[in-house]
């Protein structure tokens, strides 16, 4: 049975640390027109709010953060360190900038091409000195395919340029589900931030081997 679309009545309905949690054991999907689904299940995340000073709308509203201050259930897409992607929807009222960025997925759908993707990067992007490969045909390989924003992003082909500013209710990347029910949840503080760094607005699946970092 397929699970329906989180419309936009489930985006405007919460806040954005509720739908962070929310978001937890729903299925990122991508339906690329040209290659076909790639999907994972939502392991982790991380809210971010307009009056939080790691937030990209904490100052003011800007060319490379306008998707943010747009509709509950737009996607926001930017990149880090000149090379990787990451996806946040987009979850405070029009013109409130506020977001949740999804850290980490459980591969369930198209996962040899989400290989092919990864190893692609690993030969040409930022990760090539690395000089190493994604085997789905593993346990370790299927954990590190997309556990982490930049890593998830990759495997799903999802990019700034084509994607940023879409719709999460009507484009070819959307949530649906959810597809896990009993579980339990860990709440925590964001990774990798000198600002805001002891809010505990990281959440992740309990025990989930998937999670970037527990």
């Amino acid at each position: 049975m397929t699970l329906p679309t989180l419309d936009h009545t489930f985006y405007q309905s919460h806040d954005t640390l509720t739908l962070a949690q929310l978001l937890l054991g729903c299925e990122l999907v991508h339906d690329s027109p040209t290659e076909g689904v790639t999907a994972g299940i939502i392991v982790e995340t991380e809210g971010y709010l307009t009056g939080d000073p790691a937030c990209h709308a904490y100052r003011r509203q800007t060319p490379r953060n306008a998707a943010m201050f747009g509709p509950p259930g737009t996607l926001y897409v930017y990149q880090i360190y000149n090379h990787y992607n990451c996806i946040n929807v987009v979850t405070g009222p029009e013109g409130v900038g506020e977001a949740v960025l999804i850290r980490a997925l459980e591969p369930t759908e198209g996962i040899e091409l989400m290989a092919v993707r990864r190893n692609e990067a690993f030969k040409t992007g930022f990760e090539r000195y690395r000089n190493n490969t994604v085997n789905p045909e593993t346990a370790d390989g299927q954990k590190n395919l997309a556990n982490g924003p930049g890593k998830l992003t990759i495997a799903l082909g999802i990019s700034r340029q084509i994607h940023n500013a879409s719709s999460l209710v009507t484009g070819e990347i959307y949530i649906r589900g959810p597809v896990l029910h009993d579980f339990d949840m860990v709440t925590t503080t964001r990774i990798g931030l000198t600002q805001g760094a002891d809010l505990p607005y990281r959440y992740y699946i309990k025990g989930n081997r998937f999670v970037s970092k527990r």
